[in-house]
């Protein structure tokens, strides 16, 4: 089958690794297989398969250069938009929906009709909500916020969700979705789970790399973005309570930084604390970490859980919303913490106890990239939630 990725940009994210790795597992399992980012810059990752076609869709620089794009974004920006707070999409998204089905058009002209069209993110496909095909699915990474008023959100669902074939990466983003959904009287045409597929070989091929820079003595790792989000404010306190032997690794760059520094030196653990920035390859810092830490507010699912299991290594998180409970089922189970600095304390010290650990096979089999494949190019069911 010929399939389409579609996805807001390439940078460094966890979002945009599972695109790239979608992209590479449909190319493994002998499908053709494309990925069109929606941003020229920044473009930090690339699929690893080499039959994986890689296409740029500028979202902005196509808009501007329409017949009527300057006005409807000068006019969604400067008045649209502020007398109704981010509702920017609404405005934007329906001229941005015909263009990109333009341009998905253009591709098939050269490779083909596509058989799947999927959209990773929220943050993709809202901007191209009047984009409606039955061969699109659309992917939700993260559970529901209500971040507006929920006549606001009503509207903003009935756009983007309404009638469409939706694929959630966790249990915990589907029952999300389900309860924001019976609220606003929303009808998807299909509602799944299908999660994110684990390229075990590839990560651990990435995983023997060397870098200079990771530390030559025992320590404890978290791979994340710098922003509230992640809970590193959390992750530091524990770190703090539970006064381990092994240093603090955060792998990751954000608006945080200097803040969490600063905690750093107020807890006392500077010089215990390393922050490495953000990281083009950030497996062998897991593979070389004794434990690797979550301690986010939320997450669709957490791939770099699954990411470090692949490299052999140990993972405890709080027990977040969203889908890390996908991750941490059976044995695992054990390993999760309630969302406090003392009870994180604890299990940090309880796992690094108990090391060395073996990392089952078993823990990875749901995001075994065969069956995840298999999943989206089947036919969707057709349900009314």
């Amino acid at each position: 089958m010929r399939t389409l990725i579609i996805i807001h940009s390439l940078k460094l994210g966890g979002m945009e690794r599972v695109a790239v790795n979608l992209a590479d597992a449909f190319a493994e399992e002998g499908h053709e297989s494309h990925v069109l980012s929606c941003r020229s810059r920044p473009n930090d990752l690339k699929p690893n398969h080499p039959d994986v076609y890689l296409h740029h869709h500028d979202q902005l620089k196509s808009l501007l250069k329409s017949i009527i794009g300057i006005p409807v974004f000068l006019l969604s920006r400067l008045f649209l938009g502020v007398v109704l707070p981010k509702s920017h999409f609404i405005w934007v998204g329906w001229l941005n929906g015909w263009i990109l089905k333009r341009k998905v058009r253009t591709l098939e002209k050269q490779y083909g009709r596509f058989d799947r069209v999927i959209f990773r993110g929220l943050g993709t496909f809202k901007y191209f909500w009047s984009f409606r095909d039955d061969r699109n699915i659309y992917v939700l990474e993260n559970v529901i916020h209500y971040d507006r008023p929920l006549w606001q959100k009503k509207l903003e669902w009935q756009l983007v969700f309404n009638n469409r074939h939706l694929a959630c990466v966790s249990s915990g983003v589907n029952a999300s979705a389900v309860a924001a959904f019976e609220q606003g009287n929303i009808a998807p045409r299909s509602l799944r789970v299908i999660t994110n597929p684990c390229p075990i070989k590839e990560i651990r091929a990435l995983a023997e790399q060397v870098d200079p820079d990771i530390p030559d003595e025992p320590y404890i790792v978290n791979v994340g973005r710098l922003v509230p989000q992640k809970g590193h404010d959390l992750l530091l306190h524990a770190y703090a309570l539970a006064k381990p032997r092994h240093k603090l690794v955060i792998v990751g760059e954000g608006s945080l930084r200097e803040t969490l520094e600063q905690t750093t030196h107020e807890l006392g653990i500077a010089d215990r604390v390393f922050f490495a920035g953000k990281r083009r390859n950030p497996y062998n810092w897991m593979r070389q970490a004794d434990l690797f830490v979550l301690s986010s507010e939320f997450e669709g699912l957490g791939i770099v859980l699954t990411e470090a299991l692949a490299c052999g290594t140990l993972i405890v998180s709080v027990d977040c919303s969203g889908g890390i409970r996908d991750v941490f089922k059976g044995d695992l189970e054990q390993y999760l913490s309630n969302t406090n600095p003392e009870s994180l304390a604890e299990l940090i010290n309880k796992a690094l106890a108990e090391l060395p650990v073996t990392i089952k096979p078993t823990w990875l089999e749901d995001f075994d990239q065969k069956r995840i494949v298999e999943l989206f190019l089947s036919t969707p069911p057709l349900i009314r939630v």
